[in-house]
Order: C-alpha cells, then structure tokens, then sequence
C-alpha cells in the first residue's frame, strides 16, 4: 500500500493508522517520490491512497504516469482531498474511490479492508 501526501503530519497519521491495523505501508510525499516507490517495489502495492494538491508532481500529473506505465496502471487509486468536487475528479482520473479530508480512521480502515487481501 502506498500513502502520498504532501502535508507530512497528514501522510503519518494515515500511515500509522494502517500499519497498526497490520499493513505494511510505503509513503511518499508527492507524485514524483511516489513514482519512484513504486518502481522501487516493483509495482508490489495492493491500493494507493492520493493526496490531490501536492507541490513537484500534484494527484493529476501522477494519476496520468500512473496509468501509461503497465507495471502500475491496474493498482487502485482512492483519492484523498478536501475539495468539494471530489466526485467529478474522480470519475475524471478513473480512481477507485475517494475519501473526504479530514480523513476518518474508520473510513479509511473500511477502504483498506476492502481493498487489501
């Protein structure tokens, strides 16, 4: 499972509460760290939970890389965003789902149950 956010509070309080519901986590803190941990693992990651608005490489332009690289173009994407147009962007990136910010710990497990074996 791969996290991405910019705001490193954010990225750690999300990343804890599903690495101690038993996941193993990667993190990154924009679309470009979070190509390079993908490559890093191989494509090995089950869900990506995606932070939006990030500075060096936002939520669109890695969605985009995302989907032309084969190696990781069928890992779901549930986006993460406190925009109230989330639905519309999500339909537009072809994301899996969205989660609403500030994020609930129950949701966001409730995603991860789901999504993860």
């Amino acid at each position: 499972m791969l996290v991405v956010d910019d705001d490193p509070d954010t990225l750690d309080a999300i990343a804890t509460i599903i690495e101690d519901a038993g996941y193993d986590v990667m993190r990154a803190g924009n679309g470009r760290e979070a190509l390079q941990e993908l490559k890093d693992s191989q494509g090995r990651c089950d869900l990506i939970l995606l932070d939006l608005l990030m500075p060096v490489m936002n939520g669109w332009d890695f969605r985009r890389r995302q989907r032309e690289t084969p190696a990781f173009a069928d890992i779901p994407v549930f986006l993460m965003s406190a925009g109230a147009h989330l639905a519309v962007v999500r339909e537009e990136l072809q994301a899996s789902g969205s989660v609403a910010k500030p994020v609930d710990e129950e949701e966001i497990l409730d995603v991860v149950r789901r999504q993860c074996p």
